[in-house]
């Protein structure tokens, strides 16, 4: 069998797209993809300022121009997902799940890994973890404020973006009524854009045997990786918030302190 380092260095780009939406498993997979030896990306193995928000947010204005508040953009040719990830990574999971259909466009030889939990176990997870806890909570808005405007981390504003333009919604209760639509038209479509041989329906549990033998690498010698359980997400999600406000408060704390100062001087000046 070839190794996944060999697979590294063809230079085609991705080599494995994770058509798995949120909450489906995407992070025990993203270990399994990188103890297998593929350089992959997930939203939480990568530090939150190094996750490319502003590449997403753009990618999302030219992938659903009709997403709030977006700016218009041409669509995402092959060199804009390459500079995105087909550059740096093998695989892609978790953010780039929902660009599925664009990604198997962009590189028609990538190997495609389909992962669809029922959808009535699958919504009242992704709606409590992803909807409500990043992006629907009152404090949502604050936190993109200070991520956006004091770091420079449009994180919350690409993450609304990117669902607002996957359900087709302008709202929160548009999102609501098309979910179930949505979903099942996801995976649909994957499934009739992939040829099946170079598809993989793969099951949580399945363990190594399938995923290995789909990607023609050795089975390892360590157990199936199994991570971010609804508790470990939130639990991950409220560090990097504070992770994002830490940030913040240090960008913020000199330019106030400077502004103060500033302000002083000129109370002095002309009091004096």
């Amino acid at each position: 069998m070839a190794s996944a380092s060999d697979k590294s260095q063809q230079g085609d780009g991705l080599l494995i797209i994770n058509a798995g939406l949120f909450r489906t498993g995407t992070k025990s997979l993203a270990r399994a993809y990188q103890i297998l030896g593929f350089k992959t990306h997930h939203g939480l193995l990568e530090k939150v300022t190094d996750t490319p928000w502003v590449q997403l947010e753009q990618a999302a204005e030219a992938t659903w121009p009709f997403t709030p508040s977006a700016r218009p953009r041409a669509p995402f040719a092959r060199a804009d997902w390459d500079e995105l990830w087909g550059n740096k990574y093998d695989a892609v999971t978790d953010l780039a799940s929902p660009f599925a259909l664009e990604l198997i466009r962009a590189y028609p030889n990538a190997k495609v890994v389909v992962v669809q939990r029922d959808f009535d176990r699958w919504w009242p997870n992704f709606q409590r973890e992803v909807l409500n806890r990043v992006m629907m909570q009152p404090m949502a808005a604050i936190n993109g404020f200070v991520g956006l405007h004091l770091m420079g981390i449009p994180a919350v504003q690409a993450m609304r973006k990117i669902h607002f333009g996957f359900f087709g919604a302008q709202n929160r209760k548009e999102i609501l009524s098309r979910a179930r639509g949505v979903y099942e038209a996801y995976y649909r479509n994957v499934r009739v854009a992939v040829p099946p041989e170079q598809m993989l329906e793969y099951h949580m549990g399945d363990g190594w045997g399938p995923l290995c033998a789909f990607l023609n690498v050795e089975v390892p010698d360590v157990p199936f990786p199994r991570e971010n359980e609804a508790s470990d997400h939130a639990e991950e999600v409220e560090a990097r918030k504070r992770l994002i406000w830490t940030a913040g408060i240090k960008v913020a704390v000199p330019v106030l302190l400077g502004l103060g100062a500033m302000w002083v001087a000129f109370a002095f000046s002309h009091s004096a």
